[in-house]
């Protein structure tokens, strides 16, 4: 598993990446990363759930009929078919943390045991049973710092093993936020970036090509605990409720369904209150890190994901967060003309685009 792939080398030209919500792919003809052709199969919900145990493929007939309809969508006469395929994964099916260390061994083969060692009491699962790569941000005052990637194996080979079953070959597998940050060039001014969903939130600082900061989390933990709401039953059945012995009679029939309807809208509302408080203080504690790493506050918030910038901005205002300046993190520049439809917004691209870039 590679991260962080603008320092590395060549990279394949088609990237997929399976999200809870659905898959998106693209293809690039050079290391510029200039979409020419990306592509959207959606998922119902709960076909993916994304996290640290297996059973993140849920429903792998689906999520396999996606990858390959994306996939097949974007290859160009089927030349690409035969080669390997970045592959990006959600957040949450991996840990990214950062690790110092006073000296490590100079070959990878030799520090990775080490690295894979002191991960042994950070990680939630097995580190001896876990996929890890990782890269030196810094190394001075006798301290090296590391980013550290490990996925357990059995998630990875889930989402591994679909890619095959699709009919292409997975070579790197990237955590999406460290896959959109990549697109960044390296020269870049300090930058604030949030790559959200409807579960989760990330959020990362990077400054060149060292990354400061990196923060997920759950928004479905801590939240308003589900309310059973029964379903509204269709105008043509609500004759079932009076045929039935005992049944209710029609004003009650009535009753319960507006009932119903005011009790979904309750749950709709506070759930959309919760994620604006969830979004607001994940971009509020890094802005925070921000001033404090950078002696300067963010101008702009960088947005990734399938939430939107423009929802992302929506939920800010609704918690009474102002002030940044939200914007997509794949602008126009970064694809052809007709390179992209209404089906696939652009904060959908920013994993497969920053895959494609070296």
């Amino acid at each position: 598993m590679e991260i962080l792939p603008k320092t590395l080398g060549t990279r394949p030209r088609l990237a997929v990446e399976v999200r809870a919500e659905g898959v998106v792919a693209a293809r690039a003809e050079d290391a510029t990363a200039v979409l020419t052709a990306v592509s959207r199969a959606d998922l119902v919900e709960g076909a993916v759930a994304p996290g640290l145990k297996a059973g993140n493929i849920v429903d792998k007939t689906a999520v396999v009929a996606a990858v390959r309809r994306a996939l097949d969508s974007v290859v160009a006469g089927g030349r690409e078919r035969s080669r390997d395929v970045t592959v990006v994964v959600p957040d949450a099916a991996a840990r990214v943390l950062f690790v110092d260390f006073d000296e490590l061994p100079s070959k990878t083969v030799e520090a990775l045991p080490v690295v894979r060692f002191r991960l042994k009491k950070l990680l939630p699962f097995d580190a001896d049973h876990a996929m890890v790569s990782y890269q030196v941000m810094s190394s001075e005052k006798g301290t090296i710092k590391l980013l550290a990637v490990a996925m357990p194996k059995d998630v990875l080979e889930e989402y591994e093993s679909a890619v095959l079953a699709a009919g292409y070959l997975p070579g790197a597998v990237l955590p999406s936020t460290l896959a959109a940050l990549a697109g960044l060039d390296e020269d870049a001014a300090p930058v604030l970036m949030m790559n959200a969903s409807a579960g989760a939130v990330t959020t990362a600082i990077v400054r060149g090509s060292t990354l400061l900061l990196h923060r997920s989390v759950d928004m479905n933990v801590g939240g308003v605990a589900p309310v059973e709401v029964e379903p509204i039953v269709p105008a043509t059945n609500r004759v079932n409720w009076l045929d039935e012995p005992g049944g209710l009679d029609r004003f009650e029939a009535e009753a319960r369904m507006q009932s119903s309807v005011v009790e979904t809208e309750i749950v709709r509302e506070v759930g959309l209150k919760m994620m604006a408080h969830d979004v607001a203080q994940a971009v509020s504690v890094a802005a925070a890190y921000f001033e404090d790493s950078l002696e300067s506050s963010p101008d702009q918030l960088l947005v990734a994901g399938t939430l939107g910038a423009e929802n992302v901005a929506a939920l800010m205002e609704e918690s009474g967060m102002e002030g940044l300046r939200v914007r997509e993190m794949v602008d126009a520049g970064m694809m052809e003309a007709g390179a992209v439809s209404s089906r696939v917004p652009r904060g959908w691209l920013a994993g497969v685009r920053g895959a494609l870039k070296n």
